[in-house]
């Protein structure tokens, strides 16, 4: 698999870079014209999205590595190769929902709703960053036969995109692709129900993500580990105990409380 988008001599294109781009710009688009609905200002959203896009790769960079220090020792120059692949998702989402805890306060506007706006893009932004892994020939599962590959009728040119030095390998990335974007119909649909409270759609994402990635986790054969543990495994169990926990929270109390879509529950957090 090529992994060069545009080659121009000068600067060099990838398709891991490009796909980013493109869950980014997609989800983005999803997140501003929700957050219109709520009189929250375009500028608001784009100079956010900013700080979590940084702070967001930053995290999941960080997360990688650490994670991987004794392949980056004495090769320090390669923890600045983001281009080339080894972003975690989870230090993603720990850096970014950080910064947008502190910005949406630090600006009055209602936290737990900018959670919820950016749950549902985030399942869609995920489903298409997940195709920037398949460019870069990652997070596959274990070696399998083409025989089995056409059996599930994959597309010719993901079966040939998974014969990976000699050897086919399982695509799990497709696997967490199509669970993000059924996860993102499902949260968007729920969004959208009138006695949906706010934090609710947060939730639901910690879970569906947890369980999706969980399960996927068990395929994969380049999971960062503790010891024996598979940290994605670890990060995931707690995502789906922590989302239910506070779901069922939210849950309590009359069920006109709170709406998401509540018009007139613009301004004041349920923490």
């Amino acid at each position: 698999m090529n992994q060069v988008l545009i080659n121009l001599g000068f600067v060099t294109i990838y398709w891991y870079s490009a796909v980013l781009f493109v869950a980014f710009l997609i989800g983005g688009a999803i997140a501003i014209n929700e957050a219109k609905k709520w009189k929250i200002s375009e500028d608001f959203m784009v100079n956010l999205f900013f700080y979590v896009i940084i702070f967001g790769l930053l995290g999941a960079r960080l997360y990688y590595v650490l994670f991987n220090l004794k392949f980056y020792n004495g090769n320090i120059l390669s923890m600045f190769k983001v281009w080339e692949g080894g972003l975690a998702i989870h230090g993603g989402l720990i850096f970014g929902a950080l910064v947008i805890l502190i910005y949406s306060k630090k600006y009055k506007v209602n936290t737990v709703r900018i959670f919820d706006i950016l749950a549902v893009s985030m399942l869609l932004g995920q489903a298409i960053g997940r195709w920037g892994n398949f460019f870069n020939g990652e997070a596959h599962g274990a070696a399998t036969t083409l025989s089995a590959l056409q059996s599930w009728h994959l597309p010719q040119f993901i079966i040939n995109g998974m014969y990976i030095d000699g050897v086919y390998y399982i695509p799990t990335f497709l696997m967490e692709s199509i669970w993000c974007l059924i996860g993102f119909v499902i949260l968007y649909v729920i969004r959208s129900n009138k006695y949906t409270k706010l934090g609710q759609t947060t939730c639901l994402y910690m879970i569906w993500y947890g369980i999706g990635r969980f399960v996927i986790e068990l395929f994969r054969t380049d999971s960062l580990m503790i010891g024996n543990f598979k940290v994605a495994n670890i990060i995931s169990v707690i995502m789906i105990i922590v989302g239910g926990i506070i779901f069922n929270k939210i849950r309590q109390g009359s069920i006109f409380a709170n709406k998401y879509n509540d018009m007139g529950n613009t301004n004041e957090d349920i923490f």
